[in-house]
């Protein structure tokens, strides 16, 4: 599968993530693109920084044969009120929805006539790094799937995903970042607490992170694993991990897991 064009719904961070790749590697041309978005001012900016197409009418780009749906979860209803039928065609066009929280079969309801793919996409995507689950519509032909997966196979790893999964993948892999970002912001505050100077502290901090997983990704080790190749008998490293345990940290960090997940499920049913 090729698409002559592409529409863009939305041209949020996320969307651009996932365009900039298809154009700098000449998948698809600049000039098959056609976005929309809700503001005069963000498309002048985003057609000059981006080459393409950029409008208020929504109509061009939701006559491609692939359309990126990138708005807000809660403009949903409202954008598929002012969609128009799909292009008639044999084949049915394809939809790849970015949208959190938005299942399968409300994508199907909302978008009558057209292939539905939802995907999770996380915010490391922004620097290739990212990890996206999707689950798939029904009746998705193979050259269709291809497309999908080698597009966000361009900025991480993909992973095909019963869609019952897709709440707990984003609860640790979407919501992740920010409790990872807490957590270094932490140990940042733990360093000055001690007599670092923050700069400092936080540079430590983040290369410390860096290192760890580096080091359970190149020798294959369990955490566990590392924890214990860290902690000596009555030294420094027990003394912190006593702290963390009477605090209830890892406790708190599977709540905090948890309730993203229900949170999501929540909005689904929604």
């Amino acid at each position: 599968m090729n698409p002559s064009r592409l529409g863009v719904i939305g041209l949020g961070r996320m969307a651009r993530a996932l365009l900039l790749p298809l154009l700098d590697q000449g998948v698809i041309a600049r000039d098959q693109v056609q976005a929309v978005v809700a503001s005069e001012e963000s498309a002048h900016r985003l057609q000059a920084e981006l080459g393409v197409a950029v409008g208020l009418d929504a109509a061009p780009a939701w006559a491609a044969p692939v359309v990126l749906l990138a708005v807000k979860p809660q403009l949903l209803d409202k954008v598929s009120a002012a969609a128009p039928p799909p292009p008639a065609a044999a084949d049915p066009p394809l939809l790849i929805s970015v949208l959190a929280g938005v299942s399968l079969e409300r994508l199907q309801r909302s978008f009558p006539g057209w292939r539905c793919v939802r995907t999770v996409p996380n915010t490391p995507c922004l620097v290739g790094a990212g990890i996206t689950g999707l689950a798939w519509g029904d009746d998705l032909p193979a050259e269709q799937r291809q497309w999908v997966l080698d597009l966000f196979a361009r900025v991480g790893v993909v992973k095909e995903l019963p869609e019952g999964q897709l709440d707990g993948l984003l609860a640790v892999a979407s919501s992740g970042p920010a409790l990872a970002a807490v957590l270094l912001e932490a140990f940042a505050d733990g360093g000055v607490a001690a007599g670092l100077p923050r700069p400092l502290a936080l540079e430590l901090a983040l290369g410390m992170m860096k290192g760890s997983i580096k080091l359970l990704e190149e020798q294959g080790l369990h955490p566990a694993e590392l924890k214990d190749m860290v902690t000596s008998p009555a030294g420094t490293t027990i003394a912190a991990l006593r702290q963390l345990e009477q605090a209830g940290v890892r406790s708190a960090l599977i709540e905090a897991v948890l309730a993203a997940a229900e949170r999501s499920r929540a909005l689904n049913a929604g």
